[in-house]
């Protein structure tokens, strides 16, 4: 395929930052190396201004701002973002005064409407701001993607929903974010129909280039070579297929007994799911969540149509867009294994909700936020758990 894109790896030595004092949006969408170029540019916070760059958000992610920014939810249960959220992000941009800033979250994809993305833009800074966009192919998406939701509250199983979101038309159902995020074409369509072609930069992430994204962050803005590094983030962890399907049991009992949205997101994914993420590590032995044949097929073909529709918008790509169609080799067929849990992991998991439950917040100065549960030592949440109890047996 012919284009006038940037996309020869030899090119990335001499790739031309972006100018001094542009603002750098980066939009996701969700599970393209956000949540790793997000960690890289927080932990590397106080160098950046030797170099011109700022990144003005005072947390590794500005979910909050982002979801209020597109006027979205919050995730089931959690508190509703405010425009406090959004201005007190824009202000944080401001103070940058003539340097290069960046501001990344994934959420900005879900921007419905050119009015919506207009006000972003104009907000942020106008003329100064570019728009980064990073792609990965649907074969690598979906199935992250359908455990993050699960961990919203999902309870439909992953061959169900790959059938509801590849087979039955209009496709939004059981989640309708899906395509906003992932149809990749029109989510680049609606920001350059505002921003136009020439201030957008597409970047096809190529998962057999371990360090090739935060690379490419480094030129657009201009940094050192190696200044971004990669930051263990155990609680960003995928989930396993077992672990996926033990929570899916969870969220259908959840549902079925109507229990509150905001102890599902206190006891299950900010309890349960967080702390056995963070105490419990894969093994080479847990059954994977695989997509079968039939879906990976059909998401390459979305995935060519995507490509083809990209080549005419004039945008800037960096990579090869020909992984985005590329259809994977399925793996040797084995019959498939009982996805089940190992005791450890639905113990760190019931631990983490009962801790959840009886944990009071630790207070906070204006500089951290509150630690959460499984940020906190078990020998501090025994204490909080002896001290309730020995507060309720003085009430009687």
């Amino acid at each position: 395929m012919e284009t006038d894109c940037t996309r020869d790896d030899a090119l990335m030595n001499v790739l031309a930052p972006l100018p001094a004092g542009t603002r750098l949006l980066h939009i996701g969408p969700h599970k393209t190396g956000t949540t790793s170029i997000q960690g890289a540019l927080f932990a590397a916070k106080e160098q950046l201004p030797a170099h011109g760059v700022e990144f003005p958000a005072h947390t590794r992610h500005p979910m909050e701002a982002a979801l209020a920014a597109c006027a979205r939810p919050a995730m089931m249960g959690d508190t509703v973002p405010t425009d406090e959220h959004w201005t007190k992000l824009l202000r944080q941009v401001e103070a940058t005064g003539k340097n290069t800033s960046v501001v990344s979250s994934e959420f900005f994809a879900d921007a419905e409407d050119d009015a919506t993305i207009a006000r972003i833009v104009e907000q942020l800074g106008g003329d100064r701001v570019h728009i980064l966009v990073t792609l990965r192919p649907l074969a690598k998406i979906m199935p992250s993607q359908w455990q993050q939701y699960v961990q919203n509250g999902l309870r439909m199983g992953y061959e169900n929903w790959l059938t509801h979101m590849l087979k039955k038309a209009p496709y939004e159902q059981p989640n309708p974010s899906f395509w906003r995020r992932h149809r990749h074409d029109r989510l680049i369509e609606r920001w350059a129909r505002v921003v136009g072609p020439e201030r957008i930069t597409v970047v096809v992430v190529d998962d057999s280039d371990r360090g090739g994204l935060m690379r490419t962050f480094e030129a657009l803005l201009g940094l050192p070579d190696g200044l971004l590094q990669p930051v263990p983030d155990t609680a960003n962890r995928s989930l396993t297929l077992a672990e996926t399907e033990m929570l899916r049991n969870l969220n259908k009992e959840f549902r079925g007994n109507e229990l509150p949205d905001e102890l599902y997101s206190k006891l299950v994914r900010n309890g349960a799911v967080m702390h056995m993420k963070n105490a419990c590590s894969p093994s080479p032995e847990d059954v994977k969540i695989s997509t079968p044949a039939w879906a990976l097929e059909a998401a390459a073909g979305v995935g060519a149509e995507m490509v083809e529709r990209i080549d005419g918008f004039g945008v800037r790509v960096l990579g090869d867009p020909a992984l985005l169609a590329a259809v994977p080799k399925p793996p040797v067929w084995e019959a498939p294994a009982e996805p089940r849990i190992a005791p450890e992991v639905a113990a760190q998991a019931l631990y983490g909700a009962l801790a959840a439950a009886a944990a009071a917040p630790v207070r906070h100065t204006s500089a951290a936020k509150a630690r959460t549960v499984h940020q906190t030592s078990s020998k501090e949440l025994v204490k909080v758990l002896c001290h309730r109890c020995l507060k309720k047996l003085r009430r009687h």
